[in-house]
């Protein structure tokens, strides 16, 4: 695939404010665990092979495992993950695939129960991130790191 656009060569007052949004969410209420988490999810539903790279680095960073990351895509069949991590990934998948869940009142609910207002802002902030970066580097054809090796 070749890559249309490169969005961090040049200078772009748009993505550059998407990247003050990231900055905040790093030092935001969401632990980088459970963000990196999301943003895997989120990248898993809409087949983004350059964030699923990216945040793999990042949930490992923050020390996630490779077995969780493994089963993220069957986190319901799953007894790895936490109430409050079952409810962000809820949250997650709902509002990914907004146009045909609506974000349900009982999956808010679900999610409300595990976080604080201002936490669940955050994550809504954080979701709303990685769906728009996934329908950037998908549009331009982000290279994965592993397609510039290959070529090169």
């Amino acid at each position: 695939m070749t890559q249309r656009v490169n969005l961090m060569a040049g200078q772009n007052k748009g993505a550059d404010a998407m990247r003050g949004v990231e900055a905040y969410l790093a030092k935001s209420s969401i632990p980088a665990r459970l963000l990196a988490l999301v943003k895997m999810r989120a990248s898993q539903i809409n087949g983004c092979a350059f964030c699923l790279h990216m945040h793999r680095e990042e949930a490992l960073s923050a020390g996630e495992t490779d077995e969780r990351l493994l089963l993220l895509d069957a986190w319901r069949e799953s007894e790895r993950y936490s109430d409050k991590e079952r409810a962000a990934l809820e949250w997650t998948e709902s509002l990914t695939n907004i146009a045909i869940t609506h974000a349900p009142d009982a999956v808010y609910d679900r999610v409300r129960r595990q976080f604080s207002e201002r936490e669940l802002v955050d994550l809504t902030i954080a979701i709303a991130m990685i769906n728009g970066w996934n329908r950037i580097a998908i549009g331009f054809r982000a290279a994965h790191p592993s397609d510039v090796r290959q070529a090169a």
